[in-house]
Formats: structure tokens, C-alpha cells, sequence
């Protein structure tokens, strides 16, 4: 779909096998995706005890082909695409010129030459669009793929049991932002270990037509071990609790990497130049000598649940504002992340609230993140 026809909703291959599994549907970004199939708490707790299934098909998927193909995405990128081996899986972002993040993005160097990029559903015209522009002059293809491929996600620990007996690729020997291709369930598919909850587990890019079996096969082979379909309500908790920021929450093109404590993906040393460098070299520096806001975590003393957007204060001033928050399922409490002034930064620090509609609710400012599974 070009950027320039009516929007209109677009249902995933696996959309009958929501339905028939009582899903409450939800629009995202132009997708009609299951939100839940029944509670959002029990769901979330599997992922983290045992496993859970999830349709990522809204995800946007380009592929990057051709002899300079590693030389356009250094150019679109921040980070250094070249120097991502065969096999491996690389998190970064695409910036404006000013350094304004258009999103962040996994790419997966797929064979010398060929590179899939998977952003954010809400902003993959946005991404195809940018990589689009930049490619002129590089002996480089940018394709647009969102169409050949569906995404099925099993997370939890209980999610390398559960893929081994459908696969007979070598899990073990699969590292965290890595990707291989191989066969689960007779389903041809690039099997990437890689994730959005904070715990082990693979992301499974296949055909559309395979969607359907795929789901259905690991469904089979995870009833004895505690795997539950999941929608994007739970989601979006463990992502919460892991740390793990957001587009439209934590990253906007009102900050750049630097301003969102992810300066680490700008690669300044790589070869040739970037879009967004001189302005992100100006963020650099200006981070050292002029701190921008921090992120930060919030766990609330009492029960009420801050909201994107709610203000954080300090002694009766503004200090900062929440970014995202919801229940924390595993620890019990409400829980936000949000950009605060670096005088309030230090875990710990007193007399830190949220204005939650005109009452200032106590919480503590706690290190990201608020979960780390165990090894």
C-alpha cells in the first residue's frame, strides 16, 4: 500500500485463528490485532513462567539487496550495518537530519548483500519511504516486503523446549540477535532469537500461506508446557517491566538517540558519512555539558496507575513526564517509565511524584529495567 491511498484496515494471515479463539480485536496502526483472548494478566504471566504465542505480522519487513546494499544502510542508519556478520541481527534506528529518531529498528544481515530491515508497524511507510530516498546513487535494492512474510513470536522460558521439537536447527547454538534459516514443522522459516518481553524466545519469519499450520503447530506442541496465545495488551506489559522503549512513547523524532540514553547505537566510527550526523555529533556534545532528561523508572508506593503523558514533580515543580505506564503483573505494583531532569535521576531520590489528576502520587525512582529473567 503507497502512502498515498485511502488508509484501510488490514487483517493478518492468522486473523480467522483469533477469532476462533475468542480474541478481543483491536485497531494498531491500521492492523486489526488481538489484543487479548482472555486475561491480559494471566497471559503476560506465562510469558514469563512458561510461554506465549504471538501473530507480530503487523511488523514492517524490507529487504535491502545488492553489492552496496551494507553501504546504503550505514548511510540511512546510525549504526555500523557493514560490520554485522552473516547470521546476525543488529538494533538500531533511522534518524531525520536533525537527529530526530524515525523509529528503531532490528536488521538481519541475511547472505553477503542481503539485508532485511523490520520496523515499527505504524512506521514502516515511513521507513520504506526514508530508505527509498537514500538509496539513489547505491547499486543497492530497497523492496518492500511487508506482504511476504508472517511473523509468529514463542516467548518464555519454556520457548527453546518447545521450538526444539518442531526444528531440527541447532536453538542451542542460535545467540540473542541471531537468525538462521531452517524448517519448523516442515514450515520453511528464518528463526531469529530475538524478542520484546524480556525473556528468551524467537521471533519465526515465514510465507503468509504457512501462517496458519505454523501457529496451529506449535499451539499442538506447547500444550504440555504451559503456552498460551497472547495479544498485544501483554505485550506491551513485558516490554514495560524489561525496559524496553516504545516508539510514540519513549522514542519520537523530538529526541534524537542521545536524548533517549541510546546514544550508544550512533556509530560515529564508521566508514563514510550518515544521515543525521553532524546533528547527532552537536547531540553528543551537547549531552556531555548539558544533561538531557533521563529515563528512568517509577514504581508507585500506592495503586493508581500513571498514564503517558501524566507529569512527573518534585517538590510541588515539574520535573519531568511519564512516557508509559500500566499494573506491573509480576511485580504487583503500577509501574511507569519517564523522562526526568538528571537532578532526579538517582535511584532512590526523595520526594519524587506523578500528578495523577491534581494529586501528587508518591513513587520511587527506581534503574531500569524493572525485570531481568534470569539466566
Amino acid at each position: 500500500m503507497s502512502s498515498t491511498e485511502p488508509s484501510r484496515q488490514r487483517r493478518t494471515a492468522l486473523d480467522a485463528v483469533h477469532r476462533s479463539l475468542g480474541a478481543t480485536m483491536t485497531d494498531f496502526a491500521g492492523w486489526d490485532m488481538p489484543l487479548r483472548y482472555g486475561s491480559e494478566r494471566d497471559e503476560h504471566h506465562a510469558v514469563r513462567t512458561h510461554a506465549g504465542l504471538f501473530d507480530l505480522s503487523h511488523m514492517g519487513e524490507i529487504t535491502v539487496t545488492g553489492p552496496q546494499a551494507a553501504a546504503l544502510l550505514n548511510f540511512a542508519l546510525v549504526g555500523d550495518i557493514a560490520s554485522v556478520g552473516v547470521g546476525r541481527a543488529r538494533y538500531t534506528m533511522i534518524c531525520r537530519a536533525d537527529g530526530g529518531i524515525l523509529d528503531d529498528l532490528i536488521v538481519y544481515r541475511l547472505a553477503d548483500g542481503a539485508y532485511l530491515v523490520v520496523a515499527n508497524a505504524s512506521n514502516a511507510q515511513v521507513v520504506l519511504d526514508a530508505l527509498g530516498e537514500r538509496s539513489a546513487g547505491f547499486d543497492a535494492e530497497v523492496r518492500d516486503d511487508r506482504d511476504a512474510y508472517a511473523l509468529i513470536a514463542v516467548q518464555g522460558p519454556r520457548s527453546p523446549g518447545i521450538l526444539a521439537s518442531l526444528t531440527d536447527a541447532d536453538l542451542d547454538g542460535l545467540k540473542y540477535y541471531a537468525g538462521l534459516p531452517g524448517t519448523v514443522a516442515g514450515v520453511p522459516a528464518l528463526i531469529a532469537r530475538t524478542g520484546y518481553t524480556g525473556e528468551d524466545g524467537f521471533e519465526l519469519f515465514v510465507k503468509p500461506e504457512h501462517a496458519v499450520e505454523l501457529w496451529q503447530a506449535l499451539t499442538k506442541a506447547g500444550e504440555g508446557a504451559g503456552l498460551v496465545p497472547c495479544g498485544l495488551s501483554c505485550r506491551d506489559t513485558l516490554r514495560l517491566e524489561a525496559g524496553m522503549p516504545l516508539y510514540g512513547h519513549e522514542l519520537s523524532t523530538a529526541l534524537t538517540p542521545f536524548d533517549a540514553g541510546l546514544g550508544r547505537v550512533v556509530k560515529f566510527g564508521k566508514e563514510g558519512d550518515f544521515v543525521g550526523r553532524s546533528a547527532l555529533a552537536e547531540a553528543a556534545s551537547r549531552a556531555e555539558t548539558d544533561p538531557p532528561r533521563v529515563l528512568v523508572g517509577l514504581v508507585a508506593e500506592g495503586r493508581r496507575v500513571p498514564r503517558a503523558g501524566y507529569a512527573v514533580v518534585a517538590g510541588g515543580e515539574a520535573i519531568g513526564e511519564v512516557t508509559s505506564g500500566a499494573p506491573s503483573p509480576t511485580l504487583g505494583k503500577p509501574i511507569a517509565m519517564a523522562y526526568v531532569d538528571a537532578a532526579h535521576a538517582a535511584p532512590g531520590t526523595p520526594g519524587v511524584g506523578v500528578d495523577i489528576r491534581g494529586s501528587h502520587e508518591p513513587y520511587e525512582v527506581v534503574a531500569l529495567p524493572f525485570y531481568r529473567r534470569r539466566k
